[in-house]
């Protein structure tokens, strides 16, 4: 998906650590922060449900090669990628105001 206000790729404003449990720069636009809750949530609901990325991405007609994408911060989903990962694990991903109100605690 495209980013709006010429924010880059949300992995590329980690400061320190990992993503998506990196600590990111200082000045990391919202869309980072919100990438990177993405991911934790997506990474956590695979785990829960105990499903591969091929399997995911089967179950959700959604590319394996993009459910990587998304969890490495390479690009952040779509609406309706969004609602096909969410419908297909049966779980909401999008963290919504908690990325960014939470983004000193991670």
């Amino acid at each position: 998906m495209p980013r709006s206000n010429n924010d880059q790729l949300p992995a590329t404003y980690v400061a320190s650590g990992s993503w998506p449990h990196a600590l990111l720069v200082e000045d990391a636009p919202i869309s980072a922060y919100y990438g990177q809750a993405f991911a934790r949530n997506l990474t956590q609901a695979m785990t829960n449900s105990e499903i591969g990325l091929r399997a995911l991405g089967d179950k959700a007609g959604v590319s394996h090669a993009t459910i990587s994408r998304l969890l490495r911060g390479m690009v952040l989903p779509d609406m309706g990628t969004l609602a096909r990962l969410e419908v297909a694990l049966g779980i909401g991903l999008w963290p919504g105001l908690t990325a960014w109100t939470d983004r000193d605690g991670e």
